[in-house]
């Protein structure tokens, strides 16, 4: 079954705060897959881990309707919130046992969740909802961020890397996206599949948001919840570090915030 993560009310807060939209470039690239493949009518997708909705509602714009569905039922609760879009549903649920009829389902999406997934109960379920030339697209970014303002960007890049502090609390499962999804490429049993290992997107953000992104974290999460006094420190100093090399006193300040997305692009077969 998928991993039960991110189910805090207040982590769900932070995920809807400070989780990124996918870039346009992405999106994109997904639809020109799908039409590539299939061609329209475009009628449902379903987006997987759906978190706080960040990825279901830019797919509203192109599909009759679509679904979001998540494990987090506070994850759920804060998509909800979020108005204006009368051709969105979610539903607390998982990615292995998927609550719509067979050969239903035109696009399945997965932003940042895969990794999370019982690979063969999810790929059995993807099977049996696609519709014939149905298309499945997972993708997340790595961990290569690179972080620039001015000439100091190499300090900064090296004051970003907590992660290496949140390795004792980082689940196994994270491995698999940092591997872009390896393993479950190769477990995807359609011949007809593809996997970009690199997008490059930029985008600005300010010191704010930087450090939201890393509340949001898993492992800083697993960090909190074993050490509360440390993480908190640690989100601290990191704020203070990077406002002091920037030599700026605000947290609005802007930082280019660069980053490579991977993508899973495969289609079921007639």
């Amino acid at each position: 079954m998928t991993e039960r993560m991110f189910e805090e009310k207040q982590h769900a807060s932070l995920y809807q705060k400070y989780r990124f939209d996918p870039p346009d470039e992405l999106t994109e690239l997904i639809l020109q897959y799908l039409d590539k493949k299939k061609g329209k009518p475009h009628q449902l997708a379903v987006d997987l881990g759906c978190g706080t909705g960040q990825t279901s509602r830019p797919l509203t714009a192109y599909f009759e309707q679509v679904v979001g569905i998540d494990v987090s039922k506070s994850q759920v609760e804060q998509a909800r919130a979020v108005p204006g879009f009368p051709n969105l549903s979610y539903r607390v649920g998982t990615a292995e046992e998927l609550p719509f009829p067979d050969g239903s389902v035109d696009l399945l999406t997965a932003a940042s969740a895969a990794h999370w997934f019982d690979a063969e109960h999810f790929i059995k379920e993807a099977t049996r909802v696609l519709k014939p030339r149905g298309c499945l697209a997972l993708f997340g970014y790595g961990d290569n961020v690179k972080i620039h303002y001015e000439s100091c960007g190499d300090q900064l890049n090296n004051i970003y890397k907590v992660k290496q502090i949140l390795l004792p609390y980082t689940s196994s499962k994270v491995t698999g996206a940092n591997s872009k999804l390896k393993d479950l490429f190769e477990a995807i049993p359609y011949p007809d599949k593809e996997r970009i290992e690199i997008i490059p997107i930029k985008q600005q953000l300010s010191i704010k948001n930087v450090i939201g992104f890393i509340e949001t974290f898993s492992m800083y999460q697993a960090y909190l919840r074993a050490d509360p006094s440390a993480a908190t420190t640690l989100l601290e100093r990191t704020t203070s570090r990077i406002l002091e090399e920037m030599k700026v006193s605000s947290t609005e300040a802007k930082v280019n915030f660069i980053m490579e997305y991977f993508c899973v692009l495969a289609c079921k077969p007639e």
